[in-house]
């Protein structure tokens, strides 16, 4: 169902699993359009992380709606994520940015240690996952072994560089989708993309590329996170009743927990 923000905008809802993102529409213009997304965007599109922003409205219950460019891409898919080296420049950008930073920091962004990733997960996990005896394992894992990194050096993380956040339009590269947008660990984003879309064979090489040297200590932080990063995609899918995917995560996260 279509409806009109002002004399200008008509908003289409689009279908997802948020409920919190539209078309914008007004005569042969079109616009990419959410809900209450992170102050960051302008800062964002400015760096050419995100699409360009368009307008910023506040709507009379208070809501702020957030229009970017209508762009005709397409996400990345999983094997493109390990091949292409501007996934590699968008991230590097993204942790190394002073300006991004101080924005975030500007408009309170939170700060996420590996101590209350595990809380959360903890806190959120369905009862059934409880019982999986491999679950258990990588959790009693993780909860001895939390990495060490000074809150310092946090920079502005994503939180969930996933292949369907990730948009390409005429062979440039986007990240989408800044709702999980936090201060914390490099390694967080790092780790979610080395564990679903790298083998680990490759992950030295990889970081090698990224810029960050694979000592025991940076491998171990990655290691972890990536991990985490596989229980929480895990807990999701079971949570949405997509179980054919989370049998696959898991699958995945024994591969990686064995080393293999």
């Amino acid at each position: 169902m279509d409806f009109q923000i002002d004399s200008e905008w008509h908003l289409r809802p689009i279908k997802g699993d948020t409920g919190k993102t539209y078309i914008g529409y007004r005569d042969e213009d079109r616009v990419f359009i959410k809900r209450n997304t992170s102050p960051l965007l302008a800062a964002l599109s400015r760096e050419g992380i995100a699409p360009k922003l368009v307008w910023i409205k506040r709507t009379g219950n208070g809501d702020t709606l957030t229009a970017q460019e209508w762009l005709d891409g397409r996400i990345l898919e999983p094997d493109e994520i390990m091949q292409r080296n501007d996934v590699i420049d968008v991230l590097y950008h993204l942790h190394h940015s002073d300006s991004l930073k101080g924005m975030l920091k500007k408009v309170g962004g939170r700060q996420v240690s590996p101590q209350q990733m595990l809380a959360d997960f903890e806190a959120k996990l369905p009862a059934a996952l409880q019982k999986n005896t491999f679950i258990q394992l990588v959790h009693t894992y993780l909860k001895k072994n939390i990495p060490s990194f000074p809150k310092k050096n946090y920079t502005v993380v994503h939180g969930d560089v996933n292949h369907r956040n990730w948009l390409v339009c005429r062979n440039y590269l986007y990240l989408v989708d800044w709702d999980s947008v936090m201060f914390a660990d490099p390694a967080l984003d790092i780790g979610t993309i080395l564990a679903s879309y790298v083998p680990l064979s490759s992950w030295s090489k990889w970081l090698v590329r990224y810029g960050m040297r694979p000592t025991d200590t940076n491998m171990e932080r990655v290691y972890w996170y990536a991990l985490m990063s596989l229980l929480l995609e895990i807990s999701r899918f079971y949570q949405r009743k997509e179980l054919q995917r989370m049998n696959q995560m898991i699958l995945q996260l024994k591969r990686v927990f064995a080393g293999s």
